[in-house]
């Protein structure tokens, strides 16, 4: 027998080789959700898996981040195997995640055709059949000279394509039934684990809606994006135009030596839409507020200044404004539920003083404007005076740009509303989506190590607490903006990683973090590198690696 030590430091013995799977049916009515993973020693493990020594084993759910994303990919596969099950020939069953909508994935047939609602709801029906049916989602490891022609043969080329530059000689398969996939991470059990899911047409393709971790059990319906998903869309087809869609495809160019050219294509087409932009603030006479808002690392600040070039060469003349300095005194901070500064709540601001003086600059009155020193808690004035003529106009940038109680006195017809976000659009190949998240997590740990002297370490303790400031103070007015600009870059995660991997590496295997250094650094081994002497000097990417040219 074997000493198993769970979660809260309760014991259990079991035989050598029970698996972890047998131990959490043991545990299970201990945990409010469904256990999908175990942790041992910082390393996740799928529940098939087996102990053989005494062990502390963490048991994660779904309302953990790794269990979630254990869940979501799972859901993948039951779609997969359901497409697979109601397809007449295998060139119907190929099915692409393009990306994220609000609750799920959107989802689109390679030959574009229409999803309609009968068949939504057959497929929905067939994956509630393989759900009651508890299939055992299985593993396997295979040659990668045995999965490449496998690929091939039955339509996914994308995997082919990443497998061509797999260092390792084997790769893992899941199937379920006679269905067979590949997928990057972990997946549950079985099919009995996914019983929380909605399948709904969504504009040409479908979206396969699922539980957020806060609630496991909950799927709430559908709630369009048009701007986001719009803005979504228009990277990824060009993205699939130019075959820069997922990582395989990438690699192909950097190892044909072509990721110079790539790297134009990408910069110029960023260029033109920031240029565009400028374009419809210009032909707006009325707008003299510039709203722009974003989530961390969405590479805001340098926007501002290449935003600000192309309003200059259309003859306005944009001044810059940091809502940051009209935070309130310490004093005054708010607290969030733990006790400490929420410096993120609106209510940190001084709107009141923020509306005055941005109404007075507007009526053409001379105005001294504040800077907050963040050691002292406590707004100062330096002499920073401005005065606007009538060609000036306000550039102003701040979490809650977008949200009309931060500038509540300002008319409609005056301001002009940007959320930016690097919305991740590569795969890694059909099946397999980057969150997002990730790609802003990546940017944001290469930055705070390079200005702020944070470790990758911190900057992951962090992530967290960052992202549910953006679930409630950024995300909920994104469709409130006049446009969407996508700030990521086809090509960045192939130059971040030579920044990324030695800071992961050097998290400790002891440290809370270190399950999502190995996931990243897994991730990491798809790319192949790049250096970044090719970056341009007014890249949004060089806020995060450094030499800008700008003041970032």
């Amino acid at each position: 027998m074997i000493r198993i030590t769970y979660n809260d430091g309760k014991a259990l013995e079991v035989p050598v080789g029970t698996s972890y799977l047998a131990m959490a049916e043991k545990v299970q009515p201990e945990f409010a959700h469904r256990i999908v993973l175990a942790k041992v020693q910082g390393k996740l493990k799928e529940l098939f898996k087996t102990a053989s020594n005494d062990e502390a084993v963490q048991f994660i759910t779904a309302a953990e981040r790794d269990g979630m994303l254990t869940y979501e990919r799972s859901m993948l596969m039951l779609l997969g195997k359901a497409i697979h099950d109601l397809s007449e020939s295998r060139e119907k069953e190929q099915y692409l995640v393009k990306f994220s909508v609000i609750n799920g994935y959107y989802v689109e047939f390679r030959d574009r055709r229409k999803v309609t609602e009968e068949f939504a709801a057959r497929l929905k029906g067939r994956m509630h059949e393989l759900v009651e049916a508890d299939l055992p989602i299985e593993k396997k490891s295979v040659r990668v000279e045995v999965a490449r022609p496998y690929f091939r043969e039955i339509g996914m080329k994308d995997k082919d394509d990443l497998l061509r530059f797999r260092r390792s000689s084997t790769v893992n398969l899941y199937n379920i039934d006679d269905y067979v996939d590949y997928f990057y991470g972990f997946t549950v059990p079985s099919t009995g684990y996914l019983k929380y899911f909605d399948l709904v047409p969504y504009e040409t393709g479908m979206a396969l809606l699922m539980p957020h971790q806060r609630a496991p059990e909950t799927v709430e319906p559908l709630s369009p994006q048009p701007k986001l998903f719009r803005t979504l869309q228009d990277t990824s087809d060009w993205c699939e135009e130019m075959e820069m869609d997922t990582v395989g495809a990438i690699n192909r160019k950097i190892a044909n030596n072509e990721i110079a050219d790539m790297i134009l294509m990408a910069e110029a087409r960023q260029e033109m839409k920031i240029a565009s932009i400028a374009t419809m603030i210009a032909e707006r006479p009325s707008v003299k507020c510039v709203m722009i808002a974003g989530p961390s690392s969405s590479g805001k600040t340098s926007f501002s200044h290449r935003l600000s070039v192309q309003l200059r060469g259309l003859g306005l003349r944009p001044h810059p404004i940091e809502v940051d300095n009209y935070f309130v005194s310490r004093d005054r901070t708010p607290r969030d539920e733990n006790g400490e500064y929420d410096f993120e709540s609106i209510l940190a601001v001084d709107t009141e003083q923020f509306n005055r003086d941005m109404l007075n600059l507007m009526a053409g009155e001379e105005v001294q404007l504040p800077t907050f020193n963040f050691k002292t808690g406590m707004q100062e004035y330096k002499g920073n005076s401005l005065k606007l003529g009538p060609n000036d106009i306000l550039v102003i940038e701040g979490i809650h740009c977008l949200n009309e109680a931060l500038s509540y006195r300002i008319p409609a017809e005056q301001k002009f509303k940007i959320y930016i976000s690097a919305l991740t659009t590569i795969n890694i190949d059909e099946h397999n989506r980057i969150p997002t998240s990730d790609g802003r997590l990546i940017r944001r740990m290469v930055r705070d190590a390079r200005t702020r002297g944070y470790s990758a370490e911190e900057t992951i303790a962090r992530w967290a607490s960052v992202r549910q400031g953006e679930h409630k103070n950024i995300f909920p007015y994104q469709e409130s903006a006049d446009v969407v600009f996508n700030s990521s870059l086809v090509y960045e995660l192939s130059v971040l990683k030579s920044y990324a991997e030695q800071l992961l590496f050097g998290i400790p295997e002891d440290s809370p973090a270190f399950s999502e250094a190995r996931r990243l650094l897994r991730f990491f081994n798809y790319f192949l590198a790049t250096d970044s002497t090719q970056v341009p000097q007014n890249s949004l990417l060089k806020e995060f690696i450094g030499g800008s040219i700008f003041h970032v």
